[in-house]
């Protein structure tokens, strides 16, 4: 057997050739990334007024993992994915050009690689270094920012390709490029990763879905989001890459349960957010309900199927996972927050790389996990005005086996655990210069002109 198809990874240190048979070997990618879902809208995680099947059946095929995480909101949540780095150090919206994504890592260890819908890492605007094409993605399709205006501007690749206020064809446009990316590249390994609009902020199902469902509008948006995943988990059967495809399907962040009196408005008195199941609050809040979201992994034959794992897991861990899977090595010349989580995957692990988290809203260090104990720290400045819930703003300790709903803080009985934590928060190690997370971009002020000089009476002004 050639040395390449047991050891990708010292074949590439040694400059051995990564195609044919060792690119049968390593593993594809999919990522499926949701926009504010809540964890508790999946019916494997627990929802009675949803349906999805072919979303959970990768439950039933892989292993779910349920203490995974994002970030608090979307912008922020995607830099982190891309580059396994908290948004403190890859800028959230404002995501720099310089900061290294997975998708570079694998377009130069032999993927093709692929980026469809949602963007959200360049201010919201067509800065093409910062664009998908210039981070790795060998082909882009989809909308730099978010429908927050009942609209959308399409981009392929660099180019500005069409509009849409139809949000309730959108689901199925990107399933349908998604599905084509598959078919153009089935023969090379490949990542795609699909970043869904649905179901941020203006959501629509197509009529095939309205009223179908027994949770309103978000249900039918919902079911419509399983069955177009499922016609993507087809596409994978069909052209045979089922068993060579790590499938990933997860959120950006918690539903927007928070922001209902003005949601339910927009769609005219419908339910338009999801359910944060038995977890605290909703999106852009650093309790639980803001980032702790639902986690898939199939990949037949490795990842074990059936399997329920309460390991801490989370998006910043795919950079360095998805590196020992298919043989590149992470950057050393920044801090990466992520860990190689692949043990974790592959079941040859139970608690995996990561025994802790920190949790940050807006740059700022909020709480932080670690094993089941989690720390709220006191003195908070940064919130979101939509959440509601922005607890005592003192030292909160929970156990989250325990206590999943952060409803009784035990602070008081265990002030040895308080210590622990607020040592380790102190420790993690801070850029000296925050890039500042904003959506849009910066205009520069401009100066105001000097008023005209006043003349002494019987005297000519200045020409």
């Amino acid at each position: 057997m050639k040395l390449t198809r047991l050891f990708p990874a010292l074949a590439l240190a040694l400059g051995v050739s990564l195609t044919g048979a060792l690119a049968a070997e390593r593993p594809n990618f999919l990522i499926v990334f949701t926009d504010d879902q809540g964890y508790g809208d999946l019916s494997s995680f627990g929802s009675k007024t949803m349906r999805t099947p072919r979303i959970d059946s990768l439950a039933k095929d892989g292993t779910k993992f349920t203490s995974f995480y994002a970030q608090v909101v979307c912008g922020p949540s995607r830099s982190a994915l891309l580059t396994g780095r908290y948004p403190v150090r890859s800028g959230g919206w404002s995501m720099p050009a310089s900061e290294i994504t997975l998708a570079q890592l694998l377009q130069k260890a032999g993927y093709r690689t692929g980026c469809i819908g949602k963007w959200d890492v360049s201010n919201r605007a067509p800065i093409v270094p910062r664009m998908p094409n210039a981070k790795g993605f060998d082909y882009y399709w989809g909308t730099l920012g978010a429908n927050d205006s009942a609209r959308v501007v399409f981009h392929e690749n660099n180019k500005q390709v069409g509009r849409s206020q139809d949000m309730a064809s959108l689901t199925r446009i990107y399933t349908d490029k998604g599905i084509e990316f598959l078919k153009r590249n089935k023969e090379k390994p490949f990542l795609l990763y699909l970043a869904h609009t649905m179901v941020h902020s203006v959501i629509d199902a197509s009529p095939r879905f309205k009223g179908k469902s027994k949770g309103g509008l978000y249900g039918d948006t919902m079911e419509e989001l399983d069955y177009e995943t499922g016609r993507l988990l087809d596409a994978i059967d069909e052209l045979g890459l089922r068993e060579n495809t790590v499938v990933v399907f997860t959120t950006d962040n918690g539903p927007w349960n928070n922001m209902q009196d003005r949601l339910r408005p927009r769609h005219k008195g419908q339910i338009a957010w999801g359910s944060s199941g038995p977890l605290r609050e909703g999106k852009g809040s650093t309790y639980e309900g803001g980032l702790r979201v639902p986690c898939l992994v199939r990949w037949p034959g490795h990842v074990p199927a059936g399997r329920v794992s309460d390991a801490i897991f989370a998006t910043i861990d795919f950079l360095p996972t998805f590196g020992k899977l298919a043989g590149y090595k992470p950057p050393t010349d920044r801090i990466i927050d992520g860990v190689d989580q692949s043990e974790l995957l592959l079941g040859k692990s139970r608690t995996g790389a990561r025994d802790h988290y920190h949790y940050f809203c807006q740059n700022e260090l909020q709480a932080v996990r670690q094993g089941p104990w989690k720390l709220v720290l006191p003195d908070k400045t940064k919130f979101y005005g939509y959440v509601n819930d922005r607890g005592s703003n003192k030292i909160e300790l929970y156990n989250l086996d325990a206590d999943i709903g952060e409803s009784r803080n035990v602070a008081k009985e265990n002030p040895s655990k308080v210590k622990e934590l607020q040592a380790m928060a102190k420790a993690l190690k801070l850029p000296e210069k925050i890039i500042e997370t904003r959506i849009g971009i910066r205009r520069p002020a401009q100066k105001k002109k000097a008023a005209p000089k006043k003349t002494s009476p019987g005297k000519k002004g200045n020409n």
